[in-house]
């Protein structure tokens, strides 16, 4: 599959770097020096993933993340910026970005990234350890068990599984599962991991939803 990937970088000799050497790696590269261009070329050529700086002459990134993932959800985004502080990075993964990646960079590195979010957008099916997660059947099976979980509890699990290994603070979650809604607070989340541990853990070993007080949970 010739994978489509839209480049969205102000800096002229970044985005031409960029695009030579992701075309060079076999993709199909556009690119685009500000948000409203990057918005227009997404609805018009429709790519499998998009690498965002931050920092953009007339809307930024963030913004733009947001309006592509109400309409694109399931297109990645990597943010790739001179911004450096753990606020910008929490700023990137609230406002919808999958990965996050600050300049100077490893161009290997870079594409080490883009190869392993194509492959988690492409793939239907989850697994960690002997769970695994069916995203078109909505199926969920533990050691060939089907386990039923409500919507909710489904978003909430394939989001931790796609993450894998990674701690995933309460914040992120409610912004990515209950995309902050008004009466949603961060009790919510204990709760409905507590819903997700009686159903994937209780029965089965080793137990795959761990918690690191005071930094959030992770599966696997």
């Amino acid at each position: 599959m010739d994978y489509r990937i839209l480049i969205v970088e102000d800096d002229p000799e970044m985005l031409d770097f960029l695009k030579n050497k992701l075309s060079q790696a076999g993709y199909l590269v556009s690119g685009a020096p500000n948000g409203v261009n990057a918005i227009k070329l997404v609805e018009n050529t429709r790519p499998q993933l998009i690498v965002l700086d931050m920092n953009l002459p007339d809307i930024n990134g963030t913004m733009v993340a947001k309006e592509l993932k109400k309409i694109y959800p399931e297109v990645p985004i990597i943010f790739l910026t001179g911004n450096t502080s753990i606020q910008d990075k929490l700023k990137g993964f609230n406002a919808g970005g999958d990965d996050y990646l600050t300049k100077p960079f490893e161009f290997d590195e870079l594409l080490a990234r883009i190869h392993a979010r194509l492959r988690q957008s492409a793939r239907k099916v989850i697994e960690v350890g002997d769970l695994s997660l069916d995203t078109q059947t909505k199926v969920v099976k533990r050691l060939d068990k089907v386990i039923p979980l409500s919507p909710q509890e489904f978003r909430l699990l394939e989001y931790l599984m796609n993450h894998s290994g990674q701690v995933m603070s309460r914040e992120l979650i409610l912004n990515h599962v209950w995309e902050y809604q008004y009466d949603v607070n961060s009790r919510v989340v204990d709760v409905y991991i507590g819903y997700l541990r009686r159903k994937i853990d209780r029965d089965f070993e080793p137990k795959l939803i761990r918690s690191l007080r005071g930094f959030g949970y992770a599966c696997g």
